[in-house]
């Protein structure tokens, strides 16, 4: 096992040889690769806005041969999940990636708020290309490039004449970047990962023994994964008729409750620099180190002005590791509150999604086939991923939440080579054969010799 893991106790359910990465690898064309990924990031697809995408998704699982369904909450919002393998005896391995990409909300009279114009003019927000040997585009990075790659994994695979025994999962989901409902931006169309992994898995059909999300972790992996709340903190004052005002002399006295944000402010920026320190989570599948920042502010109406405002509403972000609860985090919040003497602010968490982990003793299959799968395809172990990576939401918290053990690994997430993709096909394409095994060509159903007996804790004979 790769430095920085713990001895895990286990090895992948079947053995893959060199023999197998060279006809893998030999059915790998880079050129389909890079073509396939510039294809589907070149696609617009912001969250909410996935059917196009989704839709070439499916045709190409259908053109391929992998018997491709959609599956949504909503029919402009469909999980695609394809399959590949399932003839023999064999673990399920599921394999999936998001569809959507972080952008601005194209909507002017929101996005001015928040962005300045040359950041909404960056290309790269909805545009990828090849430059220089590298990879442009947030599509490709977050998160149609290793989409790609373990789309074409499956094709390599199937290529090369690898019958999977275990089924392989192949799915493509709505909504992971988010948004979330929150205010009068309510219902289905703010939905965010309800309608996509949670969906899948809901109601996909599948049946996985352990799940990869495929995004860039720089060829590391982590199986923890943070989640994260948004608590509203409403601010209240008086609202008076600007005539009649007594300035007072200090902002604290004043009773527009604008003037409170400031000491508020500084009190949350205390908080949050304590709160990362104090609760730092280190596992032996990855450090998740959750932090906190102020998302946005709301306070009265531009144009009914005269008499200030009653109330401002603060929209805090706090990330929640594996180990933490959401009503933990409250009471600190209104203990600090308490103790700055803020007066009036009623807090309120809006959004929570507590984080997730697996069972170290549970993935270890898992990580000791992605493990051989590394050290055949780029000749070194597999090593723990930047903790940044076990920091935030990724879909792999949705199978470790149904006990599910998953991880999350993938290519170099910031302008990847196309080597760097077909390197990640391999790697994926070597780990489904470690976890599914290959199907008796003879008799598919027949368990085949090095098959996984569900009684042995690490899946792994003897």
């Amino acid at each position: 096992m790769a430095d920085g893991f713990p001895p895990l106790g286990a090895s992948a359910p079947y053995q893959v040889t060199d023999e197998d990465r060279a006809a893998i690898a030999a059915a790998i064309s880079q050129d389909e690769l890079v073509e396939l990924a510039l294809t589907l990031g070149n696609i617009p697809a912001p969250s909410g806005k996935e059917l196009e995408v989704a839709t070439y998704v499916h045709d190409w699982m259908a053109r391929e041969g992998f018997s491709p369904r959609k599956v949504g909450a909503t029919p402009e919002r469909p999980n695609i999940i394809g399959t590949h393998g399932g003839k023999g005896v064999g673990k399920n391995l599921l394999f999936t990636a998001h569809l959507d990409t972080e952008a601005p909300t194209w909507n002017p009279d929101l996005d001015a708020y928040k962005y300045a114009p040359e950041t909404i003019a960056n290309p790269e927000w909805e545009k990828c290309w090849l430059e220089d040997g590298k990879l442009y585009g947030y599509p490709i990075a977050n998160d149609r490039g290793p989409m790609s790659c373990f789309l074409i994994a499956a094709k390599a695979l199937k290529t090369a004449g690898y019958e999977l025994a275990g089924k392989m999962y192949l799915t493509a989901c709505p909504g992971e970047i988010g948004p979330e409902p929150i205010e009068e931006h309510r219902g289905v169309a703010y939905m965010g990962k309800d309608i996509g992994a949670h969906y899948l898995f809901h109601h996909g059909g599948v049946a996985p023994d352990y799940a990869i999300a495929a995004e860039g972790c720089d060829f590391g992996l982590t199986w923890v994964g943070c989640g994260y709340a948004v608590f509203r903190f409403q601010v209240w004052g008086e609202g008076v008729f600007t005539p009649l005002l007594d300035h007072p002399d200090t902002a604290a006295q004043h009773p527009n409750p604008i003037y409170k944000i400031g000491k508020l402010t500084e009190a949350i920026h205390a908080w949050s620099g304590a709160y990362e320190k104090a609760n730092r989570y280190d596992s032996p599948g990855g450090v998740a180190q959750p932090k906190s920042q102020i998302a946005s502010i709301r306070g009265g109406i531009p144009f009914a002005f005269g008499a200030g405002t009653e109330l401002v509403n603060l929209y805090l972000e706090v990330g929640l590791t594996p180990k933490q609860r959401v009503a933990d985090v409250q009471h600190a919040l209104e203990a600090m509150v308490r103790d700055n003497g803020l007066g009036r602010i009623d807090i309120e968490p809006v959004v929570v999604r507590h984080g997730f982990e697996a069972d170290a003793r549970e993935v270890a299959p898992l990580v000791a086939a992605v493990d051989d799968a590394t050290r055949l395809s780029l000749g070194h172990p597999v090593a723990l991923a930047n903790p940044v990576y076990s920091s935030m939401w990724r879909d792999h918290n949705v199978f470790n939440m149904h006990r599910i053990p998953a991880i999350t690994t993938g290519f170099k997430r910031w302008r990847p080579t196309p080597q760097d993709l077909v390197d990640s096909a391999l790697v994926y394409a070597l780990t489904a054969l470690a976890v599914c095994g290959r199907a008796s060509p003879e008799d598919s159903g027949k368990r085949p010799a090095s098959a996984v007996y569900p009684d042995n804790p690490f899946g792994t004979e003897g």
